[in-house]
């Protein structure tokens, strides 16, 4: 759900303040948070090694999501569909929109991402994290997908796409 709180400051995130969250391969700093942005957007910078996963397939009921290219080349599931985003592009997909991401094969990946409206997000990632590290499950992750308005689905469209990768 969308927390909304009316502010008019604007937001400054100095990157020697920024806290990352990960490890190599991926890597996520945290920008800003509906917190701060009085529920306006949230966002973060992701940053993948070559070839590495992102994020499964899934979609959000509230929040479009915009991707920036700031390096690199993304792949992008939107729908049924695999698109390629390189630096200097931008993806929007709107809300209800199944979407995954990973970096191209032969390829890193530096990307802004941006939710429109926000969702508290920060904690969603430091869930993804303690997962990593054994600290978390699963099951933990697919229990918050109501709270962080995350809902991950099967796509054997991006299923098959994995495979031929391989």
């Amino acid at each position: 759900m969308t927390q909304r709180i009316e502010t008019r400051e604007p937001v400054l995130v100095r990157a020697a303040e920024a806290e990352t969250v990960g490890a190599a391969p991926t890597l996520v700093t945290l920008l800003a948070d509906v917190s701060t942005t009085g529920g306006v957007m949230s966002s973060a910078r992701t940053q993948l090694g070559v070839g590495a996963d992102g994020a499964a397939p899934h979609y959000h009921t509230g929040s479009s999501e915009m991707f920036f290219m700031l390096g690199g080349r993304l792949e992008v599931l939107v729908g049924e569909e695999i698109v390629t985003v390189s630096e200097g592009d931008m993806l929007v997909v709107p809300p209800l929109t199944t979407h995954a991401f990973r970096a191209a094969a032969d390829s890193t990946a530096d990307v802004l991402i941006v939710f429109i409206p926000g969702v508290e997000r920060f904690d969603y990632f430091r869930l993804l994290e303690k997962v990593g590290h054994g600290e978390a499950t699963i099951q933990d992750l697919l229990d918050s997908q109501g709270k962080f308005d995350n809902h991950f689905v099967e796509s054997p469209v991006w299923t098959e796409s994995a495979k031929s990768r391989q």
